[in-house]
């Protein structure tokens, strides 16, 4: 009779080093969300459906007008924006050219996070901070529940609120490309 248990498989975490893109790989596929700040691990739990719904509705949003020279992709995509920071934005607009096989090396030209309760501070501080460092041109946070919508765009390396539009308030943006919507509609 042939033994049919799968062997258990060992992951060791680094002890007293940041954490690299090795590391990350090494993770185990589970559902879960790994990225990495600074060196340090992060690790989210798979997205509510009120997260989802939001995706999806950016996606609804932003797909229509977008230049064929960009890409629309949604997580889970590396984003390598230094080598102890890769993140996994929920919806980023990117350059075709920079897109490997494997993960978009440099910022997005857009990112879009959609808040959850626990990665609210994580989405509005650490990485907004990286984002900007890295040179994403806009940064967008989306909180589905109220619903709302934050946008940034970066003015001579600093981001520059552009809108913030609640419930039914329209807001138009134009970078990376012309979009006007409400947050409301982002959700179902």
């Amino acid at each position: 009779m042939v033994n049919m248990t799968a062997e258990p498989t060992a992951s060791f975490l680094p002890h007293g080093r940041p954490f690299t893109r090795a590391d990350l790989d090494s993770m185990p596929d589970d559902g879960n969300r790994y990225e990495l700040i600074d060196g340090t691990l992060i690790v989210t739990p798979s997205p509510s459906p009120a997260h989802q719904d939001a995706v999806v509705g950016l996606v609804l949003a932003l797909a229509p007008n977008r230049p064929t020279h960009l890409k629309l992709l949604v997580a889970p995509l590396d984003v390598e924006l230094t080598t102890d920071t890769i993140v996994q934005p929920d919806v980023l607009v990117a350059e075709r050219a920079k897109i490997t096989s494997r993960q978009l090396t440099g910022p997005p030209v857009l990112a879009i996070e959609v808040l959850s309760p626990s990665t609210r501070h994580l989405d509005l501080a650490f990485k907004r901070a990286r984002y900007e460092a890295a040179g994403c041109a806009s940064y967008w946070v989306v909180d589905p529940l109220t619903p709302s919508i934050i946008c940034w765009d970066l003015v001579d390396g600093e981001y520059r609120e552009v809108g913030r539009p609640v419930g039914e308030e329209k807001v138009t943006l134009t970078r990376p490309y012309a979009v006007t919507f409400a947050p409301a509609e982002l959700v179902d």
